[in-house]
């Protein structure tokens, strides 16, 4: 896809589109934590600093193609506005042709809190219908502590958060997220996991 300057006046987040089907709300909530601790300057540099990123699609919308986390934490938050950069005009095409397109390109993940694919018109049509996956907050956090390396396979969280949802029970997750993340980190580290995007290898300590 052709790069195009920023759009610099604000898209109201209402009017945004997702282009997957579930986010992390564990994730989504630290965001919203951090948006709290800023200074209401500060949040507007903040958000002048993380653009959205959005391909224009049928009928003129902007579909995200990334930071639905931050999108959906925002949204929480009453923040009204965003910023976002436009990375391709595709209102041309159908309906049909354009979510092809993103398909194809790995620009949209249409699969539900239990990973399994589904038709398109099952992604939500809003930021605020997001589904919460369990698994996707541990996966994003696993990274942040050191279980996995940033990588730039699409989705590559999602890829994460499959391969613990066989492993941890999702009632343990939300029973306590910690401990959780504490096994997760050691699955993270054994080689039922170097098919994986960012594998850091076997911890040597076991």
């Amino acid at each position: 896809m052709n790069n195009h300057e920023p759009i610099l006046h604000p898209i109201d987040i209402a009017d945004l589109r997702p282009t997957q089907i579930t986010v992390g709300m564990h994730e989504v909530q630290q965001k919203r934590d951090r948006w709290r601790k800023l200074t209401q300057e500060k949040g507007g540099d903040f958000l002048g600093r993380h653009m959205i990123p959005t391909v224009i699609g049928p009928k003129g919308r902007h579909y995200l193609t990334d930071n639905h986390h931050l999108a959906r934490a925002m949204w929480d938050e009453g923040v009204k506005q965003v910023l976002v950069t436009v990375q391709a005009d595709l209102s041309a095409l159908s309906k049909v042709s354009f979510w092809r397109y993103l398909d194809n390109r790995a620009l949209c993940h249409p699969y539900n809190g239990e990973g399994h694919r589904v038709p398109f018109d099952a992604i939500p049509s809003a930021i605020s219908k997001l589904v919460d996956d369990p698994y996707r907050s541990l996966a994003g956090n696993l990274r942040h502590v050191g279980g996995y390396s940033k990588d730039m396979t699409p989705f590559s969280e999602f890829l994460w958060a499959d391969f613990l949802r066989t492993r941890v029970k999702r009632k343990a997750i939300e029973k306590d997220f910690d401990v959780s993340l504490k096994k997760a980190l050691k699955l993270a580290k054994s080689d039922a996991a170097s098919f994986l995007p960012g594998w850091c290898g076997v911890d040597p300590i076991g």
